[in-house]
């Protein structure tokens, strides 16, 4: 069931989504050779605690973490652990959610440890476009089919695979809410959307093959070719007018 939320509503997801934004924007400051993943969650979960909110992975279907950390041709559902170390030239997705006045802010973002190559750059840049293309069709009257293809264009132009296992989602009094914004379909179709949604968008988009696996751990999400993939992510209102970005923090 697809929740309406009203403009009180929309004010506590503003709050739970700045904490969001600003806890992953908290993590970048840490992300360099030599640091282990487990370090830039505690950083992440002391971030979040520190604004009176709480960490919406931690404990989430059993997940150990409060951010989801995946490295290089992890797509996501990375464990942050002592033993994974960021090495130079990698690229590491961070995915975060904070709840805060019983609203959900989340958001992913992919950065570079010190000098990255092109491709992963590049891999990088398209990934961000596309979200922010889809972001621009998640307007009153559109449809979800819109925002999907919007992002699969762009993203196959370039030559890259697109995952479909894994779409993006309502979001609000819970992580997950109707209706899956697929980042793939056709134009026009798919549910309508309305003034006082709030959606996740969030392209996971691969160097190679779209198709993924999970790993034993029964979390982690891996390119089943070994490419590198990206992912970038944003909680969005829908409005009279333009869409709100509710987890972008500048």
């Amino acid at each position: 069931m697809i929740q309406i939320k009203n403009n009180e509503q929309l004010a506590m997801m503003r709050q739970a989504g700045r904490i969001t934004g600003e806890a992953i924007l908290k993590a970048r400051e840490y992300i360099k050779e030599g640091i282990s993943t487990k370090e830039i969650d505690t950083v992440i979960h002391d971030y979040i605690v520190k604004c009176g909110a709480k960490p919406s992975f931690l404990g989430y279907g059993g997940f150990p973490g409060s951010a989801c950390i995946s490295i290089n041709e992890e797509v996501i559902h990375g464990i942050p652990k002592k033993s994974r170390i960021l090495h130079e030239g990698d690229i590491v997705k961070i995915d975060v959610g904070a709840y805060y006045n019983g609203f959900h802010g989340d958001s992913a973002n992919t950065f570079g440890v010190g000098k990255i190559s092109n491709d992963a750059q590049a891999l990088i840049d398209a990934t961000r476009e596309s979200v922010y293309r889809g972001v621009a069709l998640a307007k009153h009257g559109n449809r979800v089919g819109d925002i999907g293809s919007s992002i699969f264009d762009y993203a196959t132009s370039r030559g890259y695979g697109v995952v479909k296992k894994y779409v993006g989602h309502g979001v609000g009094h819970e992580l997950h809410e109707d209706p899956e914004i697929p980042n793939f379909g056709t134009a026009g179709r798919g549910q309508r959307l309305f003034t006082g949604m709030t959606i996740a968008i969030e392209p996971m988009i691969n160097a190679g093959t779209h198709e993924v696996r999970v790993l034993g751990d029964n979390w982690t999400v891996v390119t089943a070719d070994g490419s590198l993939s990206a992912h970038y992510e944003h909680t969005v209102a829908i409005t009279d007018g333009e869409p709100v970005l509710l987890t972008e923090v500048k």
